[in-house]
């Protein structure tokens, strides 16, 4: 008989994750939803004392700890991997979000952004998946696949108005990852989808929400920002039962800021 509960369709209880920025702005937002579903869920970026915070002040939801690496270089993706070797015989859910961002006119657009953009927001992402692939084939059945989710954004969906040409163009290049990493790892039952956020708060988009705030509202035909709540309740989604049939999508979640242009 088929259980078609919500207890059922995200419960991701004894569920080991690792979400990649995953102490502030969008990527808390991942961990506090996986927690609250009974996820474990192991944490990385560079800077300790932001994981020492984030643990601190998530560790009430659930089981959390970290791991500080600079993911941008290959030698900090393969520490990441060693150390959750170390800790995990198995990854059921990996969440790549660490990503950077970088604005500047057209002619003044230095070569360094191209650099640092794409190491961390696209190469990265494919190092990481590809060094734990081993945990994830170990977590991985045909009911219930291991999880790649990566974090991607509207402004890979549309050429967009501000001038963050690494940005935009990296995170295209997340979505076709996205679907290239599916085609290939659906034989060993692991599902790979990616989230293309609108505009949340975050201190990657404070800035712009100050500046333009009221026009990006103005833009979304749903009138407002996203909330924690949208962007904790795709993932479980995309993490739990509910979503163990869908690979290589890419869903906006941006009050129809993109998708309705």
């Amino acid at each position: 008989m088929t259980n078609l509960t919500p207890a059922n369709l995200f419960n991701l209880t004894d569920k080991v994750a690792l979400v990649t920025g995953g102490g502030r702005g969008v990527g808390a937002m991942f961990s506090e939803g996986l927690l609250g579903a009974g996820a474990r869920v192991i944490i990385c970026s560079r800077r300790q004392q932001q994981l020492d915070e984030a643990v601190e002040r998530l560790s009430g939801l659930g089981p959390v700890e970290a791991i500080a690496a600079d993911l941008s270089s290959e030698q900090g993706c393969q520490q990441v991997v060693d150390e959750l070797n170390k800790r995990c015989d198995r990854l059921d859910i990996l969440v790549n979000n660490s990503g950077a961002s970088w604005g500047a006119p057209l002619e003044e657009f230095p070569d360094t952004a191209w650099s640092r953009v794409l190491d961390l927001n696209v190469k990265a992402v494919f190092q990481l998946t590809v060094g734990l692939l081993p945990l994830l084939q170990a977590s991985a059945s045909a009911d219930d696949p291991a999880r790649v989710i990566n974090i991607g954004s509207v402004q890979g969906l549309q050429a967009p108005e501000m001038e963050n040409y690494s940005y935009s163009t990296s995170k295209a290049a997340v979505h076709h990852l996205t679907r290239v990493l599916a085609k290939k790892l659906a034989p060993q039952h692991i599902t790979v989808n990616c989230v293309a956020p609108g505009f949340f708060p975050s201190k990657m988009t404070a800035k712009t929400l100050e500046d333009h705030g009221d026009q990006v509202i103005a833009d979304t035909p749903l009138r407002r920002v996203g909330t924690p709540e949208d962007m904790a309740g795709v993932l479980m989604f995309l993490a739990g039962r509910a979503g163990a049939f869908c690979t290589g999508t890419v869903i906006p979640v941006d009050g129809g800021y993109a998708t309705t242009l």
